[in-house]
C-alpha cells in the first residue's frame, strides 16, 4: 500500500512542529497503532477518519549556518515539492504576510502540487485577521491554532480531502521485496548480481541510492518485484534534507513489502542500526531475511558464520527465528541462493495450521507447563486456533487472558514456533476471552 505523504513547509518559527504535534498527538489524529509504526523526530504514520497518510516535518531539517535563511527555506521546500502529496504552507497570522511567504508562494505555485495555506496562531478567528493570506494563491487559509487545537479537526478534514487514496500496488499478486539496511552495504551491488543486469547506480559514495527503485524479476512463476531502497541511517547523522527524505522512503518501501532483505556488512558487523532496521520490518508485521554481505573480506573459518548468527540472536533473540545468507554481490557467491531462500520464507508466510493441530499443540502445552495463577483470578486457557496468514496469527482464548504474564506468552510462542517453524516470519498470539456459555 502507497500511503500519501503530507509535508509541512514554511519558514522558522510559524508553528509547523508545532502543528506537526497536534495532528500526531490528537485524539482522534492518532498515530497507528500497528506495531512497528515510526513515531520520531520528523515524520510519523497519522490517522483520520479512516485514511492514513505520512505526515512531514520540515522544520526539523538541518539548517546550514552558512547559507542564508531565505536560500535555506527554499531547498527546504524543494525537497519536501518533489516528495510531498500535498503541502501545507504554514504562515504566522499574528504576523501576517512575511516576504519569504510570498517567495514560497511562488514556488509552491510554480511546482504545481495541491497545496493549502495553513494561517496558524489563531487562537480566535473572530480576533485574528489572516483573510491577508489570500493573496498567496492557495484559495481558502485554513485557520487553526497549534497550541489550544482550535480548527485542527476541520484542517485535518481538508488534508483528507486533498490526498490522493492509498492505492495498492499495480501488481498485487507480485511480492515486493524491500531491499534494505544502512548506506554502503552493497544493496544495489547485490541486486545488479542477482539481476544480472547493471541497472542501479553502485558507488563508493554511501547514500548514492536517493529513490527506491522497483526491478521486477520471475522466479520459477514467482513474479517478485526487488525495491532497492536508500540506506537508513541514524537520525542524527543526516546531514542534509536528502538523507532525511531517503529515510522516509525506506520506512516507506517496509511498509510496502512482503519481505524485507537487510544487508549488513559482514566486516563492520551488526551494529545498533543494522538491529533497528530489522525491528521496524519485523514489528511491522514483514518477512526478513539477513543478508551478509562482502563475506570474502571477512577473516573467518568454518564456524564463523554459526558465531555471526548466535551472537545476533543474542542481541535481537528475534533474529534466531530469522535466516542468514552469507555472500558477496562482488563476488557472486551464493548470491543467487537468496532466490530459494525467499521461496521458503514466503511459503512459511502463507502456511496455515488447521485447528486440530494448533489445540494438540495448546493442549500438549499445557500438560508441561500450566498458566501461572493471578492473585484473585482462574487462569484456563481453553482452546486456539490460527487466524491469519502472512504474517502468521493466533487466537488463544480462555476465562481471563488479560491476567496471562508476558513470560507465559513467550513460552506459547516459542511452542507454536518449535511445532511449526515460521521461518523468517514474526509470529503474533492474540489473547481473547472465551465467551461464556448460556447459564443452565
Amino acid at each position: 500500500m502507497n500511503i500519501p505523504v503530507v509535508a509541512l513547509v514554511g519558514r522558522p518559527n510559524v508553528g509547523k512542529s508545532a502543528l506537526f504535534n497536534r495532528i500526531i498527538g490528537h485524539d482522534q489524529a492518532i498515530v497507528s497503532e500497528e506495531a512497528g509504526t515510526t513515531r520520531d523526530r520528523h515524520f510519523a504514520l497519522a490517522e483520520w477518519a479512516g485514511r492514513k497518510f505520512w505526515l512531514v516535518d520540515t522544520g526539523g531539517l538541518t539548517e546550514d549556518s552558512k547559507l542564508p535563511m531565505d536560500l535555506e527555506i527554499r531547498r527546504q521546500v524543494a525537497q519536501a515539492i518533489e516528495e510531498a502529496d500535498l503541502l501545507l504552507f504554514v504562515v504566522d497570522a499574528k504576523v501576517g504576510v512575511h516576504p519569504s511567504d510570498a517567495r514560497v508562494g511562488e514556488l509552491l505555485r510554480a511546482a504545481g502540487k495541491p497545496w493549502l495555506v495553513v494561517a496558524n496562531k489563531v487562537d480566535d478567528p473572530r480576533e485574528t485577521d489572516f483573510y491577508e493570506f489570500y493573496r498567496l494563491g492557495a484559495g481558502d487559509p485554513q485557520p487553526v491554532s497549534a497550541t489550544n487545537g482550535k480548527n485542527s479537526g476541520d484542517l485535518l478534514d481538508v488534508i483528507v480531502e486533498r490526498i490522493p487514496q492509498a492505492l495498492g500496488d499495480e501488481d498485487a499478486s507480485a511480492m515486493r521485496v524491500a531491499v534494505i539496511g544502512r548506506p554502503n552495504v552493497g544493496k544495489s551491488s547485490f541486486v545488479n548480481k542477482l539481476i544480472g543486469e547493471e541497472r542501479l547506480v553502485v558507488s563508493e559514495i554511501a547514500g548514492t541510492t536517493r529513490d527506491s527503485i522497483d526491478t521486477p524479476f520471475t522466479y520459477h512463476g514467482r513474479d517478485l518485484i526487488f525495491v532497492d531502497t536508500a540506506g537508513l541511517r541514524r537520525q542524527s547523522k543526516m546531514e542534509d534534507g536528502i538523507e532525511f527524505y531517503s529515510s522516509l522512503r525506506t520506512r516507506r518501501a517496509i511498509d510496502r513489502a512482503d519481505l524485507c532483505l537487510l544487508l549488513i556488512d559482514a566486516v563492520e558487523g551488526l551494529h545498533n542500526q543494522d538491529l533497528k532496521i530489522a525491528n521496524l520490518a519485523w514489528e511491522a508485521g514483514r518477512s526478513l531475511i539477513i543478508v551478509v554481505n562482502k563475506w570474502d573480506l571477512k577473516d573467518k573459518d568454518d564456524k564463523t558464520s554459526a558465531k555471526f548468527e548466535k551472537e545476533a540472536a543474542e542481541k535481537a533473540p528475534f533474529l534466531g527465528f530469522v535466516p542468514f545468507l552469507f555472500t558477496s554481490a562482488l563476488t557472486g557467491q551464493r548470491v543467487t541462493k537468496v532466490l530459494d531462500l525467499i521461496m521458503h520464507v514466503d511459503a512459511e508466510r502463507q502456511k496455515r495450521v488447521p485447528t486440530s493441530q494448533v489445540n494438540d499443540v495448546l493442549q500438549q502445552l499445557l500438560a508441561r507447563r500450566q498458566p501461572p495463577q493471578s492473585a484473585g483470578f482462574e487462569i484456563k486457557l481453553s482452546y486456539a486456533t490460527q487466524v491469519e496468514t502472512a504474517p502468521p496469527t493466533f487466537a488463544v482464548f480462555g476465562n481471563n487472558p488479560d491476567q496471562l504474564q508476558e513470560h507465559y506468552v513467550r513460552y506459547l510462542h516459542n511452542g507454536f514456533r518449535e511445532a511449526w517453524g515460521f521461518d523468517g516470519n514474526p509470529l503474533r498470539i492474540l489473547l481473547r476471552r472465551k465467551n461464556p456459555g448460556p447459564r443452565t
